[in-house]
């Protein structure tokens, strides 16, 4: 991250403290509001096949059109549970291993109970395409050092921090399963704790994501992951802002016919998070 990134990041964090001050119902609101969004994204780049129309309907109770798994059933709603839970509980704990297995219990919990809320044990070798993950017998001191290595660099800027734990956690892969899912949710509790606001990797951005973790395999470099973890949060705080400041939200699309405006400049733009656009539902808005 070069200067100006970090310090375009820092002034929309004090703008989004500033709209804030005295409206945490609103808040509370766009992060209830957001969840089957979350949701339908970390499980489809689990290779879910629900969409995001099922996710909601399954999180509300209400029956779907087709057949599907108990397990991805229990995928959707278990991560439901642990995001709410985060939403709340962020300023409780120190991010540490008794709180990452607890938030593993949540997730797997009738799924698989017998994996659920512990690392891996001996014999439980996990492959990821072509990363081999370390021996559970190594499990304990590298998440030990990545957790150490995340809180002793609190003065280096918060994407950076953000991504190396996060790629560290997904090289280890802790989890007999759950690990993805897992890595994302920490990455928000993170965030949340330390005043952000939470990042939503969208499934559409999955091949530039897994990209990320081949650099890091093959380089030790967490340049593309920066990246990532720059753009969705620059995202997400430039949705909370434009409803927060109570702009009328319009498609990118009809902002661009309004105001004659070239679309695939502003969509280019926008996937630079040059504009204060914002991805929600797979659709550009903006705030006007």
């Amino acid at each position: 991250m070069n200067q100006s990134q970090q310090e375009k990041i820092i002034d929309l964090k004090k703008r989004y403290h500033r709209a804030i001050d005295g409206r945490r119902s609103t808040v509370d609101l766009i992060d209830s509001a957001e969840i089957s969004e979350h949701i339908y994204n970390s499980n489809a780049i689990e290779n879910s096949t629900l969409s995001l129309e099922e996710t909601e309907k399954i999180l509300l109770e209400i029956e779907l059109d087709r057949y599907v798994s108990p397990r991805e059933i229990f995928e959707a709603k278990n991560l439901e549970r642990v995001m709410r839970y985060i939403n709340k509980n962020t300023d409780k704990n120190v991010l540490n291993e008794s709180v990452i297995l607890l938030l593993h219990q949540m997730l797997i919990s009738n799924i698989d109970d017998t994996i659920a809320g512990r690392f891996r044990q001996d014999g439980e070798l996990v492959r990821v395409g072509s990363h081999i993950a370390p021996m559970p017998s190594e499990i304990d001191e590298r998440m030990k050092d990545m957790l150490i290595e995340y809180h002793t660099t609190d003065t280096q800027n918060i994407v950076t921090r953000i991504s190396t734990l996060h790629l560290a956690f997904e090289h280890t892969h802790p989890f007999v399963d759950g690990n993805g899912r897992i890595g994302r949710v920490i990455n928000n509790y993170l965030l949340i704790r330390a005043g952000y606001v939470s990042i939503n990797i969208k499934f559409i951005n999955r091949a530039q994501y897994y990209d990320a973790f081949s650099e890091y395999d093959l380089t030790g470099k967490v340049k593309k992951m920066e990246e990532i973890v720059y753009k969705a949060l620059l995202n997400s705080f430039h949705k909370r802002l434009a409803y927060l400041a109570g702009k009328k939200i319009i498609k990118l699309a009809d902002y661009a016919k309004a105001e004659k405006i070239s679309y695939s400049n502003l969509l280019n733009k926008a996937n630079r998070q040059t504009i204060e656009a914002f991805l929600e539902k797979s659709v550009w808005k903006i705030g006007i």
